[in-house]
């Protein structure tokens, strides 16, 4: 048993609620212990009485009142070993960084995270190279799929991880998404609003579920479809057989701009998982391959992201260099990077 403990709350934990911290902290805590030392006054923030949902902030005092002994805790998990190859390539995919946050350029075929037939290499485990002499390995602010290459930002600590995510939930951030698709839509700048549910069993390679698009008019009678938004712009066209189209994902929703715009009937070239298995692209969105020397691989890219650094306040843009296959797409179909406005959405 602790005696009664004090402890001034660091600016990297302000922002946070009491019983999340407390169980973070003193992991033999359980939310109704927590409720309950709230409950009977025991529990103190700058010596008032609190509830377990009371946010926490940077130069609160805690009084916590004695504790129960944590269970010896098991031996942590040893973190597998980054090779030189992937500690190389991870490092070079540095698109940029200072004291609070990391952003890379994310490789296609290469997961954000682990999971169901994702395999042991992905981002989230390689970010024991990315620490670049500070004490903490990064933590992930959000995800791309698998496929799609592009920007993806890292946060050194978990407030400025809080604040990140907050800003994407809140959509104060603009992430703009390059990519080819089949044929060329008509008009060429719009939105799609279909919501998004998940289809019924699971893929047998790594993604998992396909999402299904729902009438805007359905959404609200169908059994967990969720409302979702996208924006659309076409940049650059080859007749009527493939377009280079700007993407912005209003919302965030798994697969989302790969499912909306093989709703749209202009699937994105390569996406054997919403565009059909066509190996030849004859033109008005049809079939997701375009075939001859064009790459197989997904043609989504996150070409860029512009959000409000969250301790300097600085404006920040990063844009991420289109991946090796998209970049000869690029140059077989006579498209350049520099001819494309940096917002093709602020210049239409």
């Amino acid at each position: 048993m602790s005696g009664v403990q004090t402890i001034r709350i660091g600016a990297d934990d302000g922002g946070q609620r009491l019983d999340r911290w407390l169980k973070k902290r003193f992991p033999q805590l359980t939310q109704g212990a927590v409720e309950k030392l709230c409950r009977t006054g025991q529990l103190r923030v700058d010596g008032g009485r609190v509830k377990a949902s009371t946010r926490i902030e940077a130069g609160h005092e805690l009084r916590i009142p004695p504790l129960p002994d944590a269970a010896p805790a098991p031996a942590p998990a040893r973190a597998k070993p980054v090779s030189q190859t992937d500690q190389q390539m991870i490092q070079a995919a540095v698109l940029w960084k200072d004291d609070h946050i990391i952003a890379l350029n994310k490789p296609p075929g290469l997961p954000s995270q682990g999971g169901s037939g994702q395999g042991d290499r992905h981002v989230d485990g390689l970010t024991g190279a990315l620490m670049f002499g500070y004490k903490d390995r990064p933590k992930l602010v959000h995800r791309l799929d698998k496929d799609t290459s592009g920007v993806l930002l890292l946060a050194r600590t978990d407030r400025v991880a809080r604040a990140l995510s907050e800003a994407f939930r809140h959509r104060a951030t603009r992430k703009i998404y390059w990519a080819a698709v089949a044929g060329v839509p008509n008009p060429r700048m719009g939105s799609i609003k279909y919501g998004l549910v998940k289809a019924p069993g699971r893929g047998r390679m790594g993604e998992g579920e396909k999402m299904v698009c729902v009438h805007p008019s359905q959404v609200q009678a169908t059994e967990g479809a969720k409302r979702a938004h996208s924006d659309f712009a076409v940049i650059e066209a080859l007749g009527t057989r493939v377009s280079w189209v700007g993407l912005v994902p209003v919302t965030g929703r798994t697969h989302q701009l790969r499912a909306h715009m093989a709703e749209l009937g202009h699937p994105i070239v390569g996406d054997g998982k919403y565009g059909g298995s066509g190996q030849e692209n004859l033109g008005d969105g049809w079939g997701a391959q375009l075939g001859g020397e064009i790459s197989r691989k997904l043609h989504l890219h996150a070409r860029l992201i512009r959000f409000e650094h969250p301790i300097t306040r600085r404006g920040i843009t990063v844009t991420a260099p289109l991946p090796d296959h998209m970049r000869r797409t690029w140059k077989t179909l006579g498209w350049s990077e520099r001819d494309a406005p940096q917002d093709p959405f602020e210049e239409a």
